[in-house]
Protein backbone atom coordinates (compact mmCIF):
# COMPACT_ATOMS: atom_id res chain seq x y z
CA UNK A 1 0.00 0.00 0.00
CA UNK A 2 1.58 3.37 -1.10
CA UNK A 3 1.73 6.36 1.67
CA UNK A 4 -1.01 8.06 -0.35
CA UNK A 5 -3.32 5.27 0.07
CA UNK A 6 -2.41 4.94 3.81
CA UNK A 7 -3.02 8.44 4.69
CA UNK A 8 -6.36 8.45 2.54
CA UNK A 9 -7.31 5.96 4.72
CA UNK A 10 -6.70 7.65 7.80
CA UNK A 11 -8.51 10.43 6.63
CA UNK A 12 -11.65 8.39 5.75
CA UNK A 13 -11.56 7.00 8.73
CA UNK A 14 -11.02 9.92 10.84
CA UNK A 15 -13.73 11.27 8.87
CA UNK A 16 -15.84 8.54 10.10
CA UNK A 17 -15.25 9.53 13.85
CA UNK A 18 -16.55 6.21 14.50
CA UNK A 19 -14.55 3.85 16.46
CA UNK A 20 -16.99 0.64 15.30
CA UNK A 21 -17.29 1.70 11.79
CA UNK A 22 -13.61 1.85 11.48
CA UNK A 23 -13.10 -1.41 12.97
CA UNK A 24 -15.45 -3.17 10.25
CA UNK A 25 -13.76 -1.27 7.84
CA UNK A 26 -10.92 -3.47 8.92
CA UNK A 27 -12.50 -6.42 8.93
CA UNK A 28 -13.67 -6.48 5.40
CA UNK A 29 -10.17 -5.30 4.45
CA UNK A 30 -8.83 -8.25 6.03
CA UNK A 31 -11.39 -9.88 3.97
CA UNK A 32 -9.89 -8.20 1.27
CA UNK A 33 -6.32 -9.41 2.06
CA UNK A 34 -7.16 -12.74 1.93
CA UNK A 35 -8.64 -12.79 -1.27
CA UNK A 36 -5.28 -10.88 -2.48
CA UNK A 37 -3.75 -13.87 -0.76
CA UNK A 38 -5.39 -16.26 -3.25
CA UNK A 39 -5.78 -18.72 -0.54
CA UNK A 40 -9.54 -19.15 1.11
CA UNK A 41 -10.40 -17.94 4.86
CA UNK A 42 -10.63 -20.81 7.46
CA UNK A 43 -13.25 -21.09 9.95
CA UNK A 44 -12.74 -23.52 12.83
CA UNK A 45 -16.27 -24.76 14.86
CA UNK A 46 -15.64 -25.09 18.33
CA UNK A 47 -18.47 -27.54 19.61
CA UNK A 48 -19.31 -29.26 22.68
CA UNK A 49 -22.74 -27.76 23.95
CA UNK A 50 -24.06 -31.37 25.31
CA UNK A 51 -27.56 -30.21 24.95
CA UNK A 52 -28.49 -29.03 21.36
CA UNK A 53 -26.30 -31.44 19.51
CA UNK A 54 -23.46 -28.81 18.12
CA UNK A 55 -21.49 -31.93 17.07
CA UNK A 56 -24.10 -32.50 14.09
CA UNK A 57 -25.26 -29.07 13.56
CA UNK A 58 -22.23 -27.48 12.88
CA UNK A 59 -20.60 -29.93 10.69
CA UNK A 60 -23.41 -29.29 8.78
CA UNK A 61 -23.43 -25.79 8.57
CA UNK A 62 -19.30 -26.05 7.65
CA UNK A 63 -20.01 -28.51 4.75
CA UNK A 64 -22.55 -25.76 3.44
CA UNK A 65 -19.54 -23.07 4.05
CA UNK A 66 -17.00 -25.45 2.16
CA UNK A 67 -19.02 -27.08 -0.73
CA UNK A 68 -21.45 -23.53 -1.41
CA UNK A 69 -19.09 -20.89 -0.60
CA UNK A 70 -15.51 -21.95 -0.77
CA UNK A 71 -14.28 -21.55 2.52
CA UNK A 72 -11.69 -23.96 4.61
CA UNK A 73 -13.31 -25.32 7.66
CA UNK A 74 -12.15 -27.21 10.64
CA UNK A 75 -14.44 -28.65 13.36
CA UNK A 76 -13.22 -29.38 16.83
CA UNK A 77 -15.17 -32.13 19.19
CA UNK A 78 -15.65 -32.73 22.91
CA UNK A 79 -14.12 -36.15 23.06
CA UNK A 80 -15.04 -38.56 23.68
CA UNK A 81 -18.34 -37.87 24.22
CA UNK A 82 -20.07 -34.35 23.99
CA UNK A 83 -21.09 -34.14 27.67
CA UNK A 84 -17.19 -34.39 28.06
CA UNK A 85 -16.13 -30.99 30.04
CA UNK A 86 -12.96 -31.13 30.24
CA UNK A 87 -11.70 -31.76 26.58
CA UNK A 88 -12.28 -30.42 23.34
CA UNK A 89 -9.71 -31.75 20.58
CA UNK A 90 -8.97 -30.50 17.13
CA UNK A 91 -8.23 -26.62 18.68
CA UNK A 92 -4.87 -26.51 17.49
CA UNK A 93 -6.97 -25.69 14.07
CA UNK A 94 -7.24 -22.00 15.50
CA UNK A 95 -3.38 -20.96 15.19
CA UNK A 96 -4.85 -20.47 11.28
CA UNK A 97 -8.20 -19.54 11.64
CA UNK A 98 -9.59 -16.40 10.23
CA UNK A 99 -12.89 -16.75 11.99
CA UNK A 100 -13.90 -19.37 15.04
CA UNK A 101 -17.83 -19.97 15.69
CA UNK A 102 -18.42 -21.30 19.25
CA UNK A 103 -21.01 -23.51 20.28
CA UNK A 104 -19.98 -24.90 23.59
CA UNK A 105 -21.63 -25.22 27.10
CA UNK A 106 -20.69 -25.08 30.35
CA UNK A 107 -16.87 -26.14 29.65
CA UNK A 108 -13.82 -26.79 32.05
CA UNK A 109 -10.79 -27.26 29.88
CA UNK A 110 -7.51 -27.66 30.94
CA UNK A 111 -5.36 -24.47 30.81
CA UNK A 112 -3.82 -25.59 26.65
CA UNK A 113 -6.95 -25.55 25.70
CA UNK A 114 -8.43 -22.64 27.04
CA UNK A 115 -5.32 -20.83 25.84
CA UNK A 116 -5.82 -21.48 22.29
CA UNK A 117 -9.51 -20.14 22.72
CA UNK A 118 -7.92 -16.90 24.38
CA UNK A 119 -5.53 -16.23 22.05
CA UNK A 120 -7.42 -15.99 19.29
CA UNK A 121 -10.56 -13.46 21.11
CA UNK A 122 -7.98 -11.72 22.29
CA UNK A 123 -6.19 -11.13 19.12
CA UNK A 124 -9.43 -9.03 17.51
CA UNK A 125 -10.55 -11.83 15.32
CA UNK A 126 -13.83 -12.10 14.12
CA UNK A 127 -16.59 -14.13 16.33
CA UNK A 128 -19.69 -15.95 15.88
CA UNK A 129 -21.25 -17.33 18.74
CA UNK A 130 -24.63 -19.92 19.04
CA UNK A 131 -26.25 -20.07 22.49
CA UNK A 132 -25.10 -21.85 24.81
CA UNK A 133 -22.16 -19.63 24.58
CA UNK A 134 -23.19 -17.51 26.82
CA UNK A 135 -21.93 -19.75 29.23
CA UNK A 136 -19.63 -21.36 27.53
CA UNK A 137 -17.67 -22.08 30.16
CA UNK A 138 -18.12 -22.76 34.17
CA UNK A 139 -14.76 -23.50 36.07
CA UNK A 140 -15.50 -24.34 39.84
CA UNK A 141 -14.90 -21.28 42.91
CA UNK A 142 -11.20 -21.00 43.32
CA UNK A 143 -10.69 -21.44 39.90
CA UNK A 144 -8.05 -18.83 38.40
CA UNK A 145 -10.20 -19.21 35.02
CA UNK A 146 -13.64 -18.92 37.12
CA UNK A 147 -14.29 -15.18 35.92
CA UNK A 148 -15.24 -16.68 32.71
CA UNK A 149 -17.91 -18.38 33.84
CA UNK A 150 -19.89 -15.01 33.40
CA UNK A 151 -17.13 -12.96 31.57
CA UNK A 152 -16.70 -15.13 28.68
CA UNK A 153 -19.92 -14.98 27.24
CA UNK A 154 -20.68 -10.84 28.55
CA UNK A 155 -17.25 -9.43 27.15
CA UNK A 156 -17.51 -11.68 23.94
CA UNK A 157 -20.74 -11.64 22.55
CA UNK A 158 -22.54 -9.30 24.42
CA UNK A 159 -24.54 -11.63 28.04
CA UNK A 160 -24.06 -13.90 30.00
CA UNK A 161 -26.53 -16.44 31.06
CA UNK A 162 -29.43 -15.25 33.40
CA UNK A 163 -32.62 -17.23 32.62
CA UNK A 164 -34.70 -18.92 30.13
CA UNK A 165 -38.70 -19.32 29.23
CA UNK A 166 -39.12 -22.92 29.69
CA UNK A 167 -37.78 -25.72 27.43
CA UNK A 168 -41.38 -26.40 26.51
CA UNK A 169 -41.59 -22.91 25.08
CA UNK A 170 -40.94 -21.86 21.76
CA UNK A 171 -40.37 -18.67 20.13
CA UNK A 172 -41.00 -16.49 17.27
CA UNK A 173 -38.79 -14.78 15.53
CA UNK A 174 -39.14 -11.23 13.69
CA UNK A 175 -37.00 -8.85 11.89
CA UNK A 176 -36.01 -5.85 13.35
CA UNK A 177 -37.44 -3.29 11.74
CA UNK A 178 -34.63 -0.69 11.95
CA UNK A 179 -32.35 -3.36 10.91
CA UNK A 180 -33.97 -5.20 7.59
CA UNK A 181 -31.54 -4.25 5.02
CA UNK A 182 -28.67 -5.16 7.41
CA UNK A 183 -26.68 -7.72 4.52
CA UNK A 184 -26.85 -10.41 7.30
CA UNK A 185 -30.32 -10.95 7.17
CA UNK A 186 -30.73 -10.98 3.07
CA UNK A 187 -32.85 -13.89 2.60
CA UNK A 188 -33.89 -13.98 6.69
CA UNK A 189 -37.46 -13.58 7.61
CA UNK A 190 -39.69 -14.49 10.54
CA UNK A 191 -39.93 -18.25 11.40
CA UNK A 192 -41.13 -20.34 14.19
CA UNK A 193 -37.95 -21.24 16.49
CA UNK A 194 -38.05 -24.50 18.54
CA UNK A 195 -35.47 -22.78 20.68
CA UNK A 196 -36.94 -21.38 24.09
CA UNK A 197 -36.42 -17.77 24.49
CA UNK A 198 -33.25 -16.36 26.70
CA UNK A 199 -33.67 -13.33 28.86
CA UNK A 200 -30.49 -11.31 27.75
CA UNK A 201 -31.86 -7.60 28.11
CA UNK A 202 -29.74 -5.35 28.73
CA UNK A 203 -27.16 -6.50 27.02
CA UNK A 204 -23.56 -5.25 27.76
CA UNK A 205 -22.46 -2.26 25.40
CA UNK A 206 -23.07 -1.44 22.19
CA UNK A 207 -25.13 -3.73 20.09
CA UNK A 208 -27.13 -3.63 16.69
CA UNK A 209 -30.26 -5.90 17.14
CA UNK A 210 -30.94 -8.02 14.35
CA UNK A 211 -33.52 -10.64 15.29
CA UNK A 212 -36.01 -10.40 17.98
CA UNK A 213 -38.08 -13.02 19.70
CA UNK A 214 -41.32 -13.70 21.55
CA UNK A 215 -42.01 -16.51 23.71
CA UNK A 216 -45.16 -18.45 23.42
CA UNK A 217 -46.18 -20.77 26.39
CA UNK A 218 -43.54 -18.85 28.37
CA UNK A 219 -43.09 -20.67 31.36
CA UNK A 220 -41.73 -17.52 33.47
CA UNK A 221 -45.25 -15.36 32.50
CA UNK A 222 -47.23 -17.54 34.37
CA UNK A 223 -44.77 -16.88 37.45
CA UNK A 224 -46.31 -14.27 40.29
CA UNK A 225 -43.08 -11.78 39.80
CA UNK A 226 -43.06 -12.19 35.64
CA UNK A 227 -39.86 -10.14 35.95
CA UNK A 228 -38.74 -11.63 32.69
CA UNK A 229 -40.20 -10.17 29.60
CA UNK A 230 -41.37 -12.12 26.72
CA UNK A 231 -40.02 -10.20 24.11
CA UNK A 232 -36.03 -10.05 23.76
CA UNK A 233 -33.27 -9.82 21.25
CA UNK A 234 -32.44 -13.20 19.56
CA UNK A 235 -29.67 -12.17 17.27
CA UNK A 236 -27.27 -9.16 16.92
CA UNK A 237 -23.72 -8.12 15.64
CA UNK A 238 -21.43 -6.17 18.39
CA UNK A 239 -18.18 -5.85 18.90
CA UNK A 240 -14.52 -6.99 20.81
CA UNK A 241 -11.58 -5.93 20.73
CA UNK A 242 -12.11 -4.43 17.64
CA UNK A 243 -13.23 -7.63 15.71
CA UNK A 244 -16.80 -8.12 14.39
CA UNK A 245 -18.96 -10.26 16.52
CA UNK A 246 -22.30 -11.89 15.20
CA UNK A 247 -24.21 -13.67 17.35
CA UNK A 248 -27.83 -15.31 18.25
CA UNK A 249 -29.54 -17.36 21.39
CA UNK A 250 -31.10 -19.33 18.66
CA UNK A 251 -29.60 -22.89 17.95
CA UNK A 252 -32.00 -25.51 18.85
CA UNK A 253 -31.82 -28.46 16.00
CA UNK A 254 -35.14 -27.75 15.39
CA UNK A 255 -34.24 -24.53 14.11
CA UNK A 256 -32.05 -25.52 11.89
CA UNK A 257 -34.81 -26.83 9.72
CA UNK A 258 -35.71 -23.71 8.91
CA UNK A 259 -33.89 -22.26 6.05
CA UNK A 260 -33.44 -18.44 7.43
CA UNK A 261 -32.06 -20.00 10.31
CA UNK A 262 -28.78 -21.72 8.69
CA UNK A 263 -29.14 -18.70 6.10
CA UNK A 264 -28.73 -16.56 9.41
CA UNK A 265 -25.68 -18.44 10.77
CA UNK A 266 -23.96 -18.07 7.04
CA UNK A 267 -24.74 -14.82 6.26
CA UNK A 268 -23.36 -13.91 9.74
CA UNK A 269 -20.08 -15.89 9.43
CA UNK A 270 -19.89 -14.64 5.73
CA UNK A 271 -20.35 -11.02 7.68
CA UNK A 272 -18.09 -11.43 10.08
CA UNK A 273 -14.79 -12.26 7.51
CA UNK A 274 -15.99 -9.18 5.94
CA UNK A 275 -17.63 -10.77 2.85
CA UNK A 276 -20.03 -9.94 0.04
CA UNK A 277 -23.23 -11.62 0.75
CA UNK A 278 -25.73 -12.08 -2.26
CA UNK A 279 -28.83 -9.46 -2.09
CA UNK A 280 -30.93 -13.04 -1.67
CA UNK A 281 -29.13 -14.14 1.31
CA UNK A 282 -25.96 -17.07 0.80
CA UNK A 283 -26.84 -19.71 -0.47
CA UNK A 284 -27.83 -22.07 3.01
CA UNK A 285 -29.16 -25.60 1.31
CA UNK A 286 -27.56 -28.77 3.20
CA UNK A 287 -25.28 -30.94 1.48
CA UNK A 288 -26.83 -33.44 2.44
CA UNK A 289 -30.45 -33.63 3.82
CA UNK A 290 -30.85 -32.18 7.46
CA UNK A 291 -33.03 -34.21 9.72
CA UNK A 292 -32.87 -32.68 13.22
CA UNK A 293 -31.43 -35.02 15.93
CA UNK A 294 -33.41 -35.15 19.27
CA UNK A 295 -31.64 -32.35 22.06
CA UNK A 296 -30.35 -34.40 25.01
CA UNK A 297 -32.42 -34.98 27.76
CA UNK A 298 -29.52 -33.82 30.31
CA UNK A 299 -30.95 -35.69 33.27
CA UNK A 300 -30.71 -39.36 31.24
CA UNK A 301 -27.17 -38.43 29.65
CA UNK A 302 -23.65 -39.78 31.22
CA UNK A 303 -22.30 -36.47 33.04
CA UNK A 304 -18.81 -37.05 31.20
CA UNK A 305 -15.12 -36.04 32.83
Amino acid sequence: MTTMRRAGRRQVLQALGVAGVAAGLLTAGAGVALRAQGRAPHVVFVTGDDEYRSEITMPMIAAILEKKHGLRTSVAYARPIPQTKANIEGLEALESADLMVMFTRFRALPDDQLARIMKYVDAGKPVVGLRTSTHAFLYPEGSPHAALNDGFGRDVFGQKWITHHGNKSTTAVTVSAAQAQHPILRGVGPFPARSWLYHVEPLNGPATILLEGDSLNSQQAIKPDNKYPTHQPVAWTREHKGGRVFFTTLGHPADFEQESMRRLVVNGILWALGRDIPKGGADATPVTPYVAPESFDLSKVPKGE
